[in-house]
C-alpha cells in the first residue's frame, strides 16, 4: 500500500482591505444620541431597541467605544442640567414631588440606555476601567442635581423642616420622604450622611436639648419619663418608616443623651416624684419605665441601683434600730419580710429580675439586719410564734413559703450560731410543752438549716426529736411496770433529755411536793434499772403540770401551770396565807423565776388564782399571798403563765452571749489548726483572713478573739512562732 502525501492548507488574507466609511462613527452616534433624547423626552415607544443595540455594538467593535462613552456622558449631563432647572423652579411643597418624579424618570431612562449599551458595558468599560453606565447615571444625577448649588441646601432644609413638622404633631407625606431618603442612600452612603444625616442629628440634638429642658422644669419624674419614652419610640418609628436603618442607633443615642443621660441625677432625686417616691409607693410601671430608659445610657442602672441601695439601707437601719419596733419581735421580723417581699416584687416586675439589683438588695439586708445584735433572737422568736400557733390551718405549700422566707433572713445573719442557741431554746420549749403545730414543719426547717450549714449545725436539734420519741417508749414501759401501783394518785410524764443536745441548766433547785417526789423516785429507780451507767437530773424549770383546784362555792377548775407554779399552789393546801419569803424558803425556786411565777399567778387579770397584799403589778419580798376565793373563769381548763415569744431579760441576754462566746472558742481553734496543718507555715494576717473566711458560714469571728486562740494554741504547743519573723507561725505536728 503506497503512502499518501500530506497536504498543507493555508488561509490567505483578503486581497482587498475593508475600508470603513470615515463618517460611520458620527452617523451612528447621531442615531444613538437621537435615541437618548427621545428616551428622556418620553418618546421611546417608536424606537427599535434591537437596531440601536446593533449600532452601539458596531461602534465598540470598530474601536469607537471612547466616542460612544464620552458622547453618552455629555448627552446625559445636558439633559440633567435641564432637569435641574425644572426641579429648582418647583415651588413650595411641589419641590420634593418634582424631584421624586424626575428621579423616577431618570431611573427608567437609565435602564433603557443601559440595555442599548449593554455590549459597551460588558467589554469596553471593564477593559478601560471606566464607570459602568448605571453607576455613571447615578453619579451624574448626584453631581448635577443633588449637589447643584440651588438644590443641595434647599433639599436638606426641606427634609429637616418636614421632620420638625412631624415632631410637632402634624402629618407629613411619609411615602414621599421615604422615596427621597432612599434616593440619597442609592446615590451612596456618603451622600445620605453628608447631605442629610449629619444635619439631621445636629438639629435633633438641639431640638431635644431644648425640649428636655422645658419638660424637666414643669413635669414630675413619671410624666417626664413617659414623654422621653414616647419621643424615643417616635424616632424609632420614623427610622422604620422613611430613614436609613443605620440611622436608628445614631438618632436613639441623641435622644438618650439629651433626654435621659443629661438629666439622670435630677430625675432620680426629684422631690415627691423621683426614684425614692416610686419605691415608697410601689409605682411598678414608672419604675419599669425608668429601668428600661436608664439601661440605655452609661451608668444609668448604676445610678438607680445606688439610690435604691441607699434608700433600702436607710429605711432598714431605721427599722432595726427604732426602739418602738423592737417591742414585738414577731412584728419586727414580719416587717423585715414585708420589706423583702416588696423589693423582690419591684425587682421582678419592674427591673427585669436584674441580678445586679438582687445582689444590691441582698447586701443591703445583710448590712442592716446585722446592725441589731438581737436579730438572731428575734428571727428565732418569729419561727417560734409561727410553729406554735401561726401556721394553724395553713396549707403545706404556704408553710414552705414562710419557712423559705425565714431561711432567707437566716442567710443574712453573720452570727448564725447565736440564732442556733436561741432556736434550740425555743424548740426545746415547744417540744416539751407539746405546743408545736406541725412536726413536719419543724423537721422541714431543720432540713433547710442542715442544707444551709451542714450536719454539725443541726445534729443536736435532730437529737432533741430522737429524745422525744425515745421518751414516749420509756413512759410506756414505766406505766406498764408501775401503772397498777399508782392508783388514783398523781400521774407523771417524763421526757429524758440527752445532756448536750438540749439547752439544760445545771444545778436548778426546786423542792417538789411530797406526792410528786415519791413518784419521781419511782421513775428514777425504773429508769436506772433499765439503763446502766446513767445519771438523772431533774430540770424542774422546763416542766408543766395540770392541777385540779376547788375554789369557794365548790367551783372547780383544772389549771395548766408550770412545775414551779404547781409547787407554789400545792403549798396552799396546808396554809391560807403565805409570805413571799415563806414560799421562797419552802420551794427554793430561784428568785427571778419565783417572782415571774408569782406575778403570773396573782397579777394577771382573769388568771389570778391567788391574790396578794398590797395589790400591785410587781412582786416584792414583803408581799403576802392567799387563794383568790372569787376566782371565776368560763372555761373549766385554765392555762396560766404560758408566756409565748418572751424576750430575754438583760442578765439572760448576757448569759446567752457568754455561752455563745465560749462555744466559739473551740471552733476558732479547730479552724486555726486545720489551716496550719495544711499550710504548715503562715503569717498572722493571712491566718486571720483564712479563719474568718472558714467560719463566716456560722459567725463573724472577732480578730482579737482569733489572736487569743492562737496564743492559747502556742501555749499548748500546737503552733510556734518563727524565730526570725515573729509574725510567722509554724505548725507543730
Amino acid at each position: 500500500m503506497g503512502s499518501q502525501k500530506k497536504r498543507n492548507f493555508q488561509i490567505e488574507a483578503f486581497k482587498h482591505r475593508v475600508v470603513v466609511d470615515p463618517k460611520y462613527a458620527d452617523k451612528t452616534w447621531k442615531i444613538l444620541e437621537h435615541a437618548i433624547h427621545e428616551i428622556y423626552n418620553h418618546n421611546a415607544s417608536g424606537l427599535s431597541f434591537e437596531e440601536l443595540y446593533r449600532n452601539a455594538y458596531n461602534m465598540v467593535l470598530h474601536k469607537f467605544g471612547e466616542k460612544l462613552y464620552s458622547g453618552l456622558v455629555s448627552t446625559m449631563t445636558s439633559h440633567l442640567k435641564d432637569i435641574s432647572k425644572d426641579i429648582d423652579a418647583a415651588q413650595g411643597g411641589f419641590f420634593l414631588e418634582e424631584l421624586n418624579r424626575k428621579w423616577a424618570d431618570h431611573n427608567k431612562a437609565l435602564q433603557m440606555i443601559r440595555d442599548i449599551l449593554m455590549y459597551m458595558d460588558r467589554t469596553f468599560i471593564p477593559s478601560t476601567h471606566k464607570t459602568p453606565v448605571h453607576e455613571l447615571g447615578l453619579n451624574l444625577w448626584r453631581d448635577n442635581i443633588i449637589h447643584s448649588s440651588k438644590i443641595q441646601t434647599r433639599l436638606k432644609n426641606t427634609l429637616l423642616d418636614l421632620v420638625l413638622i412631624e415632631r410637632n404633631g402634624e402629618v407629613i407625606n411619609r411615602g414621599l420622604m421615604r422615596n427621597i431618603t432612599k434616593m440619597l442612600t442609592d446615590l451612596g452612603p456618603s451622600v445620605y450622611q453628608e447631605d442629610f444625616e449629619k444635619s439631621f442629628l445636629d438639629v435633633s440634638a438641639d431640638f431635644y436639648r431644648l425640649e428636655s429642658q422645658k419638660f424637666i422644669e414643669r413635669c414630675d419624674c413619671s410624666e417626664y419619663l413617659k414623654k422621653a419614652e414616647r419621643r424615643l419610640n417616635e424616632e424609632m418609628d420614623r427610622v422604620s418608616q422613611y430613614l436609613d436603618t443605620k440611622s436608628e442607633i445614631k438618632i436613639t443615642n441623641v435622644v438618650e443623651k439629651e433626654m435621659i443621660a443629661n438629666h439622670m441625677l435630677r430625675l432620680v432625686h426629684m422631690d415627691n416624684s423621683g426614684l425614692v417616691n416610686m419605691l415608697l409607693n410601689d409605682k411598678y410601671d414608672d419604675l419599669g419605665r425608668m429601668y428600661n430608659l436608664f439601661r440605655l445610657v452609661a451608668n444609668g442602672l448604676l445610678t438607680i441601683r445606688e439610690v435604691m441601695t441607699s434608700h433600702i439601707r436607710d429605711t432598714g437601719k431605721h427599722l432595726v434600730t427604732d426602739p418602738e419596733r423592737l417591742r414585738d419581735p414577731v412584728e419586727f421580723v414580719q416587717r423585715l419580710l414585708d420589706e423583702k417581699d416588696k423589693y423582690d416584687k419591684i425587682i421582678g416586675s419592674s427591673f427585669n429580675n436584674d441580678k445586679t439589683f438582687q445582689n444590691a438588695l441582698t447586701s443591703s439586708f445583710e448590712y442592716f439586719i446585722n446592725l441589731n445584735p438581737r436579730s438572731p433572737e428575734f428571727i428565732s422568736l418569729f419561727v417560734d410564734d409561727k410553729l406554735r400557733k401561726g401556721l394553724k390551718g395553713v396549707s403545706e405549700e404556704d408553710v414552705e413559703i414562710i419557712l423559705d422566707k425565714v431561711m432567707m433572713l437566716f442567710r443574712y445573719l453573720q452570727e448564725k450560731d447565736v440564732f442556733e442557741k436561741y432556736y434550740k431554746q425555743h424548740l426545746a420549749k415547744r417540744l416539751l410543752s407539746g405546743k408545736t403545730v406541725s412536726d413536719d414543719a419543724e423537721r422541714s426547717l431543720i432540713v433547710k438549716l442542715k442544707t444551709e450549714c451542714g450536719y454539725q449545725f443541726t445534729c443536736k436539734l435532730e437529737g432533741m426529736f430522737t429524745d422525744m420519741k425515745t421518751s414516749q417508749d420509756t413512759m410506756q414501759g414505766f406505766n406498764s411496770a408501775h401503772g397498777a401501783d399508782l392508783g388514783d394518785g398523781p400521774t407523771l410524764a417524763v421526757t429524758v433529755l440527752t445532756t448536750g443536745s438540749w439547752p439544760t441548766q445545771p444545778g436548778i433547785t426546786c423542792n417538789l411536793p411530797i406526792e410528786m417526789l415519791t413518784l419521781c423516785e419511782k421513775f428514777r429507780s425504773y429508769y436506772l434499772g433499765t439503763h446502766t451507767g446513767r445519771r438523772l437530773t431533774w430540770q424542774t424549770n422546763m416542766g408543766t403540770a395540770d392541777v385540779k383546784a376547788t375554789f369557794a362555792k365548790g367551783q372547780k377548775h383544772e389549771l395548766h401551770v408550770s412545775t414551779y407554779q404547781m409547787c407554789v399552789l400545792m403549798l396552799f393546801n396546808n396554809a391560807d396565807r403565805l409570805s413571799y419569803k415563806e414560799i421562797e424558803q419552802a420551794t427554793e425556786i430561784p428568785a427571778s423565776d419565783l417572782k415571774r411565777c408569782m406575778q403570773s399567778l396573782a397579777c394577771v387579770k382573769g388568771k389570778n388564782v391567788l391574790r396578794k397584799e398590797p395589790m400591785s403589778k410587781d412582786i416584792s419580798e414583803d408581799d403576802v399571798f392567799f387563794v383568790n376565793d372569787k376566782f371565776t373563769n368560763k372555761l373549766y381548763k385554765v392555762k396560766i403563765g404560758t408566756v409565748v415569744a418572751q424576750k430575754e431579760t438583760e442578765p439572760e441576754k448576757q448569759e446567752t452571749r457568754q455561752r455563745v462566746e465560749e462555744d466559739r472558742k473551740p471552733q476558732i481553734e479547730a479552724a486555726v489548726v486545720r489551716i496550719m496543718k495544711s499550710r504548715r507555715v503562715l503569717d498572722h494576717n493571712n491566718l486571720i483572713a483564712e479563719v474568718t473566711k472558714q467560719l463566716q458560714s456560722r459567725f463573724l469571728a472577732n480578730p482579737v478573739e482569733i489572736k487569743k486562740r492562737i496564743e492559747s494554741l502556742i501555749e499548748r504547743e500546737f503552733l510556734e512562732r518563727d524565730n526570725g519573723d515573729r509574725r510567722l507561725y509554724r505548725y507543730l505536728a
